[in-house]
């Protein structure tokens, strides 16, 4: 299939990046969760934004990032402050209770999109699940170089700003905040007694997971908000046990199922003959499960197959008394 250049550029590559840095700026958090036994947390912000996105843009009438961002802040902290109550009124379990708040809040959001005039200008339940990857648009592209000129970082689409924004925040508090963030999360008892607040730590890590999730909302909705908080972290989970190591992986798991879920999802069919494209989000959470099912057998240390070739190992090594 002959491609053009300039129509790479300005509508497959802008896809491709936005796709990349929502895996990046949901992965990397998202090791921290998966270690903590957290990751819940990160599929509750992808369903608790909704309503604070929507609201955002009714108050406001416009589909700026400030707006919504606000919106869904608070959105997250009445989440939070309600499955708090949950638990501590109704002796509810905190799994249990976090599930109820988010499908609640979930729902209400769709129910406010289909109720108000909000579903007429890109807000939508469609993509509100499935994201709106495949419209992102970068005009006035037509070799690569014209990304670096001053006319091709105008017309940068509003979302690799906002995700490229976030990342790079996010990246850097958890370069700055590594130390803190490593001792808490494997021994908060010992994170206390050095003097770092295990508790503010963790609504720090929240917070950050919270704008993580708005920031990719729009662009990929929330399954592949989702998938992006567990999946490239737990993929990682299984080729090492140094966090450093771990955070390293998953971002490149995170790009690899970004650019490989786009490519397939977007030429793949047509290579099969098929005159039709996939949903790029969809198939980048299946490329996520995928790499994830294939660790699972292949990791060395914590994979299936290779702990079936050690304990076959240490049985056949003759005991020495």
């Amino acid at each position: 299939m002959d491609l053009p250049l300039a129509d790479f550029l300005q509508i497959d590559f802008p896809a491709l990046l936005v796709a990349c840095l929502a895996g990046l700026c949901c992965g990397l958090p998202g090791n921290f969760l998966v270690l903590r036994k957290q990751s819940l947390i990160g599929d509750a912000m992808s369903h608790v934004v909704l309503p604070g996105i929507v609201v955002g843009y009714l108050l406001s009438g416009t589909l700026d990032t400030i707006p919504m961002l606000l919106g869904a802040l608070a959105a997250a902290l009445i989440s939070a402050l309600l499955i708090e109550l949950i638990r501590r009124l109704g002796n509810v379990e905190p799994g249990a209770a976090m599930g109820v708040v988010f499908t609640s809040m979930f729902a209400l959001g769709v129910l406010i999109l289909e109720q108000t005039g909000a579903s007429g200008v890109h807000l939508d339940v469609e993509h509100a699940l499935y994201g709106n990857l495949e419209s992102t648009l970068w005009f006035g592209l037509n070799n690569w170089s014209d990304i670096f000129t001053t006319k091709g970082l105008e017309q940068m689409p509003g979302s690799i700003r906002r995700l490229a924004f976030v990342t790079l925040a996010v990246l850097l508090v958890i370069i700055i905040f590594f130390k803190e963030l490593k001792i808490s999360t494997f021994d908060p008892a010992m994170a206390t007694s050095l003097g770092f607040n295990a508790k503010y730590i963790s609504i720090g890590l929240i917070v950050v997971t919270a704008t993580s999730a708005v920031a990719a909302f729009d662009a990929v909705g929330s399954i592949l908000v989702i998938a992006m908080f567990i999946c490239p972290a737990a993929t990682a989970r299984m080729w090492t046990d140094r966090l450093s190591s771990q955070l390293i992986l998953s971002a490149g798991f995170a790009l690899l199922s970004g650019s490989l879920g786009y490519l397939f999802a977007a030429f793949g069919p047509f290579l099969l003959g098929a005159d039709y494209a996939l949903n790029a989000a969809g198939m980048i959470a299946v490329i996520a499960c995928i790499l994830q099912g294939i660790s699972m057998i292949f990791a060395p240390n914590h994979g299936t197959l290779g702990r079936f070739l050690k304990q076959r190992k240490a049985m056949q090594t003759p005991s020495q008394i």
